[in-house]
């Protein structure tokens, strides 16, 4: 990346200045920038850049740096992130935890405690020999840090030159490496997704919430399979988009609702035999991996259903918030031991259902058919909202569809302050107030804080998509539709044309109309 300009001038823009759209016929060879450079267009960017001499100068080259390259930049930010998070997690990777280490530190993590409950530490192999709460792909992502972990351990000792440590902080050593290397490739897809804006990808590389959560649970492998997927789809490979999200899908059940995302679009589109083929290698792929588990261990494999059914409400749920503020009056009430919380199930159910109505009929009647990562954020961003269950580390599942849906440093940067911040009282609260914790209400303060920066979030979205014109994507480059639409990218409507209403709004490119 090189910064270096023939003139001391900038452009003309200032922050707050909207969208600037680059010279018409950009490339190398007009001396013009041929991608969106950030320090013209976002406000932080601008001010960030003052730190390294600036913004981008008027005629500085774009494209000619040797190995500083976008994708090259962006990883090193992620690689930054991730040592940083490390030296967070660092108390608690040899699982003394002592003291509650764990919660004082802000450092806890479920792979270190399921190191030694799952089995694992005795070689026991997931599902087969005991029991998982997770889908069966996570399950296998434990069993191959716990391999790592033993190769380690045997060449350790036999070697004698490598460090020995206790066997849980090998496998928890082997688990972060394997997580890195799956938010280097959700970096790397977002880069791919993002068209001509290669540098939103440093908006994922940079996020506080990987920083805070990357080390906290398994889910970056299911984003990862899920986002790669959406670079597979965006590259008009359904197939292999279908077998990545299917596979998503067997690690973390939430990519399965990026194909429903999928059949809105492409039923308006009229481009239904794609998403077939994507549907078809999912469910394929999603049946490879968990068929042969049922067949062998049909109740562990059947346990991460069965869980969802009859677990509560979790804390930090719109739900659980209700249960409180009425002391347990609504819904099921106090649940006895064993029991299923059958009314809050049903409540979620049909709040589901309406949440898959709203987004179909904004996919539908939108002035113009909305951005693949623009639905796909508003549905899981929803579907996490209202469903009964939000572990801390759910919402890396928004990060890369935030950073495609709404490439905004700002509003990205205020939502992940507030994911961060819960993270503090959360652990205080299980802390106790006997060991200088903090009380519930603080915890729910702070879950209220996430809720409404996230529901703020979904509003700019929804306005994006219901006034294209203010869609920074689609306006940042002229004649943008969609980057990671794939098929979709450019394609004409079939269903809802009567409320394309894009004809004669500034800075709007119609393909069908070109």
């Amino acid at each position: 990346m090189s910064t270096t300009s023939t003139g001391p001038s900038v452009p003309a823009a200032r922050p707050g200045d909207g969208p600037v759209v680059p010279v018409a016929e950009p490339g190398r060879g007009s001396g013009g920038p041929d991608r969106v450079v950030p320090t013209w267009t976002d406000p932080v960017a601008v001010q960030a850049s003052e730190l390294i001499g600036g913004p981008w100068g008027r005629h500085a080259m774009t494209g000619r740096a040797l190995f500083w390259t976008p994708l090259r930049v962006c990883l090193l930010f992620t690689v930054l992130v991730l040592a940083a998070a490390w030296v967070k997690q660092a108390p608690c990777a040899d699982g003394n935890w002592t003291g509650s280490k764990q919660y004082t530190h802000f450092c806890y993590s479920d792979t270190v405690p399921l190191f030694g409950l799952r089995g694992l530490d005795s070689g026991q192999v997931p599902y087969l020999d005991s029991e998982v709460e997770y889908p069966v792909l996570t399950g296998g992502f434990m069993q191959v840090a716990a391999m790592l972990a033993r190769a380690y351990d045997g060449l350790a000792s036999s070697v004698g030159v490598l460090p020995t440590v206790v066997p849980v902080q090998s496998y928890y050593v082997a688990t972060c490496l394997l997580l890195s290397l799956c938010a280097l490739l959700t970096t790397r897809a977002v880069l791919g997704l993002a068209g001509r804006r290669p540098w939103d990808a440093a908006m994922a590389g940079l996020s506080p919430l990987l920083f805070v959560h990357v080390f906290t649970n398994w889910d970056l492998f299911a984003v990862a399979l899920a986002t790669l997927g959406m670079w597979a789809w965006a590259r008009r490979h359904p197939v292999l988009a279908g077998v990545l999200l299917g596979l998503g899908a067997a690690a973390k059940l939430y990519p399965v609702l990026l194909l429903f995302v999928l059949f809105l679009l492409c039923l308006r589109a009229g481009r239904l035999r794609a998403w077939l083929a994507a549907t078809l290698a999912a469910a394929v792929a999603w049946m490879a991996v968990d068929v042969p588990i049922a067949v062998l261990a049909p109740e562990n494999w059947a346990r991460f259903f069965a869980l969802n059914g009859s677990r509560p409400a979790d804390p930090d749920t719109l739900w659980n918030i209700a249960l409180h503020i009425t002391h347990d009056k609504i819904l099921d009430g106090p649940l006895a031991e064993g029991q299923s919380p059958s009314v809050l199930n049903l409540a979620v159910a049909c709040s589901l259902v309406a949440l898959a109505a709203g987004v179909t009929a904004l996919a539908l009647l939108a002035p113009r058919r909305p951005r693949v990562a623009q639905l796909a954020f508003l549905l899981v961003a929803g579907f996490l909202m209202l469903n009964k269950v939000w572990s801390p580390q759910y919402s890396l599942w928004l990060l890369p569809l935030a950073v495609l849906a709404r490439p905004h440093w700002r509003s990205l940067l205020l939502w992940q302050a507030t994911e961060a911040l819960l993270w503090v009282p959360r652990l205080l609260w299980y802390l106790g107030t006997d060991h200088k914790g903090v009380k519930v209400e603080w915890f729910f303060f702070a879950v209220g804080l996430r809720d409404i920066a996230v529901l703020v979030l979904m509003g700019l979205v929804v306005r994006d998509v219901w006034r294209p014109e203010l869609d920074r994507v689609r306006q940042s480059w002229p004649g943008t539709d969609d980057p990671a639409g794939g098929v979709l990218d450019h394609a004409d409507d079939r269903v809802a044309r009567s409320r394309r209403t894009s004809v004669g709004r500034p800075g709007l490119s119609r393909p069908a109309d070109r």
